[in-house]
């Protein structure tokens, strides 16, 4: 189970990159978010998915902490897509828009305004770990839809 957890939290090894190992789970979701456009679901159907995906991330990011033996090991790279996910949310996936949501939520997960600070420093676990990502990812969503 745990080797689940580690491919899983890693995004399939992308958080063993030796540097800006975050930038490239980042850009491991644009694909996604062009294929949950291409889906074209129900609205209530795309939140209960990318909703549904942060909260299943937040167990999977406990567990690769204990395994790591860091709060926060940056091999964990499934945050991130999460965050981009919620980034990304009900927005044209199309090339410009998702640059904009790429260089957005990057801004935001590392500036790490209020409150994505507070999470990331005093929420602990799993909660913690997936939490400021997915409030930059809110952030990064509202200040695309201000853009285009």
């Amino acid at each position: 189970m745990d080797r689940l957890v580690v491919f899983l939290a890693t995004s399939a090894g992308v958080g063993y990159m030796p540097s800006a190992p975050g930038t490239f789970g980042s850009l491991l979701a644009l694909p996604l978010l062009v294929a949950l456009g291409r889906l074209e679901l129900p609205p209530g159907i795309l939140a209960a998915v990318i909703v549904g995906a942060g909260i299943l991330a937040m167990p999977i990011c406990g567990r690769a902490c204990r395994i790591f033996g860091q709060s926060d090991s940056p091999r964990i790279v499934l945050d991130e897509i999460c965050g981009m996910l919620f980034a990304g949310a009900f927005l044209a996936p199309t090339g410009r828009v998702l640059a904009l949501t790429f260089l957005a939520f990057r801004f935001f997960d590392i500036v790490k305004p209020f409150p994505i600070g507070y999470f990331d420093r005093h929420v602990k676990n799993g909660v913690g770990v997936v939490a400021d990502d997915l409030v930059a990812g809110i952030y990064a969503n509202l200040v695309v839809r201000m853009l285009t």
